[in-house]
């Protein structure tokens, strides 16, 4: 199995050249981007990559002075970012509900619903391996512009484990942050298949608010990872930012702008150390089971609205992929199950009952057979007796809507 990782390198820029370079390209590239992405539009949205090359390829050559690696990677990026706006599409169906019968509908989404092409903003650019960037045996990098090929110093601590011969280098992105040239490289590498054989612990993970993730494994011990503290820092972000937003002064904006990078390198570190934490806890040959958020939402209408925001969602989709990266280091894998019913089924007696869980106290009592727990660790044994029917040959295990023992 092929696991790929993105490595985040800080580029120290020796003269002003190298950052104007940079600039210019990132520049060119970007507006090729939207050159493509308005024909993409156009056309009904051919992302057939031989007829793009051969309608816009000279073109993209001509008129944005884009060398030839550059210009296919134009082409690649545009196709690629429809490629996943298609599927946030699909994901997030419409959703309408019938004035005269009150009925709720659903309707996917595809790419015809979109009002205009896709906008490329934000400078960057792609780059091949050994094409368009390489790594040198001086330890610089090598990367090319507009103006040629310049070299540049990582600042990245702990690279030299990506050099140890295991690890395969493939497409670049260079841009800038907050005054700073970032170099994200993927990195690929071969590990072991996940063997179910071999599992050792069937973990079930119930994510949420008030327990940004709550364990429970085959052996019926529960672990409990606060959120409360992480809501509360939280809302002191989401304050500021009104605060701010409410100047509205140029330096107001200014400080938004360093408060927004701040605020999301924050929720990386603790989903970071969150997947970690789990991943050690259970070590290797471990099945973490996560319930498939699509579609779930967290918003919670019985709040004031001043404290709604923050009590809406939060980075589960990065926690989910930190968690899967760091599981295939360790031979562990990670499945999503079907959320139906998760919250609502009693784990002792099976009965899926609604009204059993009480969102004011946490809790969760079963009226048929009596049993009592805290409600997200019922949803976190239930999310385990899925992983364990997937263990033993379900390909999707989920739950059926029954009222009877």
């Amino acid at each position: 199995m092929e696991m790929q990782v993105t490595i985040k390198t800080k580029l120290k820029i020796s003269n002003s050249e190298i950052a104007w370079s940079f600039s210019k390209t990132m520049e060119q590239y970007r507006q090729a981007c939207n050159y493509v992405s308005e024909y993409i539009f156009n056309n009904d949205f051919d992302m057939k990559q031989s007829r793009l090359n051969k309608e816009l390829y000279t073109k993209l050559r001509n008129l944005f002075s884009l060398k030839s690696q550059m210009a296919q990677s134009v082409i690649r990026t545009v196709i690629a970012r429809y490629k996943t706006v298609k599927t946030q599409m699909a994901r997030r169906p419409y959703k309408y509900q019938d004035q005269n019968t009150g009925e709720w509908y659903r309707e996917v989404r595809d790419l015809t619903w979109l009002h205009k092409p896709i906008s490329f903003n934000r400078p960057q650019v792609d780059l091949q391996r050994n094409r368009d960037w390489s790594y040198l045996s001086s330890g610089q990098l090598s990367i090319n512009t507009l103006d040629g090929r310049v070299k540049v110093d990582p600042i990245c601590r702990g690279f030299n484990q990506y050099l140890d011969g295991t690890w395969k280098f493939g497409l670049a992105k260079l841009l800038k942050s907050s005054g700073k040239w970032y170099l994200h490289i993927s990195a690929t590498k071969e590990v072991a298949d996940f063997n179910k054989q071999t599992v050792k612990h069937v973990v079930g993970l119930d994510r949420g608010l008030r327990f940004l993730a709550t364990s429970y494994d085959e052996q019926g011990k529960t672990a409990f990872f606060g959120g409360q503290a992480i809501m509360r820092k939280r809302a002191k972000y989401q304050k500021l930012r009104a605060t701010l937003q409410a100047k509205g002064t140029k330096s107001a904006k200014r400080r938004l702008k360093k408060l927004s990078g701040r605020e999301n390198r924050w929720i990386s570190d603790v989903n970071h150390c969150l997947s970690k934490t789990l991943v050690q806890k259970y070590g290797a040959n471990t099945l973490f089971v996560l319930e498939n958020l699509n579609g779930v939402s967290f918003e919670r209408t019985d709040l004031p609205k001043a404290l709604r925001n923050q009590n809406k969602s939060w980075a589960f989709y990065q926690l989910e992929q930190f968690l899967t990266y760091k599981a295939h280091l360790h031979n562990s894998e990670v499945v999503e199950v079907s959320a139906k019913y998760t919250s609502q089924r009693c784990p002792k007696c099976g009965v899926i009952k609604k009204d059993n869980r009480n969102h004011e106290k946490h809790e969760y009592h079963c009226d048929n057979c009596g049993y009592r727990s805290n409600d997200d660790r019922i949803g976190a044994m239930n999310i385990q007796l899925l992983g364990t029917q997937y263990i033993s040959g379900q390909e999707q295990p989920k739950f059926e809507l029954t009222t009877n023992a």
